[in-house]
């Protein structure tokens, strides 16, 4: 199986959000995607949904292949909108919460500290990607999609995008997820930034800062709250309908995870259709010494 160039499918992402086009009933154009970044970069909205249909209709290959590898897709049109946010930039943002005002300020600390004559250098680098992008990537399987039934959900669908239907049998309430941590060292003052990847962290246990490194002292980090990017999360409990379970078996359950836009959506009774991207729980600690090969799985809404 030839390797793709991944290159190249993310320049033809930046094209397609740039030039697709649909016509209203009117027979008015307007531009999808670039309306979409707008409202992005002008923060009147924090989700960037893509349509596969559409993406179908003017690269076929690149669309399949991001139902294949959904999670690479999902990181690599997150890294095109954050670059291309600057353009459709087209007034002021007001700061919304305490997040935005430290980034801000840190942003500007940071140009300031290493204004070096004629270098191009982003100062928005130096922090994790996570704690900068203020919004979410979803991607909206095609229409003439299948779903898939629960039971059948197994290892082949591992990182690909699919749809399965449902009843909910058990939601929780919405709580916060931390997404980056910030730490500040008690002996140097620097700031530690960790991201966090699934739902359970173990914090570093001394500041890594070069000049803690330098004098070898082992400075104690505190966590700031207030500059750590939480996100919404709640997780569903689906479960198979009846006509789906064979006779005498058990319905099976399907774990569902929802993040930022995607939470709130249905209420245990519900009878849902869910897409998503159907991966391996990732555990910590003693739990990832002692599970060997075995792993958990869920699916992560979209």
């Amino acid at each position: 199986m030839a390797m793709r160039d991944y290159a190249a499918d993310k320049e033809a992402i930046r094209n397609f959000f740039v030039d697709f086009c649909q016509t209203d009933d009117e027979g008015h154009k307007f531009f999808k995607y670039a309306d979409q970044l707008t409202k992005v970069a002008e923060r009147e909205q924090t989700s960037f949904v893509v349509d596969l249909d559409d993406l179908f209709e003017t690269n076929e290959d690149l669309a399949n292949a991001v139902k294949q590898n959904t999670r690479r897709y999902t990181n690599m049109v997150s890294d095109v909108v954050y670059e291309m946010l600057p353009d459709y930039k087209h007034k002021e943002v007001v700061a919304k919460d305490a997040l935005d005002v430290y980034i801000e300020h840190r942003i500007m600390l940071e140009a300031r500290n290493h204004r070096i004559p004629g270098e191009m250098r982003d100062p928005r680098n130096r922090y994790p990607p996570e704690l900068i992008r203020r919004f979410e990537v979803y991607f909206k399987d095609v229409s003439t999609a299948k779903s898939v039934p629960i039971r059948e959900v197994k290892a082949e669908h591992i990182g690909k995008l699919v749809t399965v239907r449902g009843i909910v049998t058990r939601c929780t309430d919405v709580k916060p997820l931390l997404v980056v941590a910030t730490y500040s060292c008690s002996a140097c003052g620097a700031e530690t930034y960790q991201p966090v990847r699934g739902l359970q962290f173990t914090p570093p246990p001394a500041c890594t800062a070069d000049e803690c490194r330098l004098n070898k002292t082992s400075g104690q980090l505190y966590l700031q709250t207030r500059g750590s990017r939480f996100q919404k999360f709640q997780e569903l409990k689906i479960q198979e309908h009846s006509d789906q379970v064979p006779v005498g078996h058990i319905p099976r359950q399907l774990s569902v995870y929802c993040r930022g836009e995607t939470t709130r959506r249905a209420q245990p009774g519900d009878h849902v259709a869910v897409t998503g991207v159907f991966l391996p729980l990732l555990s910590a600690g003693f739990w990832q010494i002692v599970q060997g090969l075995l792993s958990d799985t869920y699916l992560e809404a979209h």
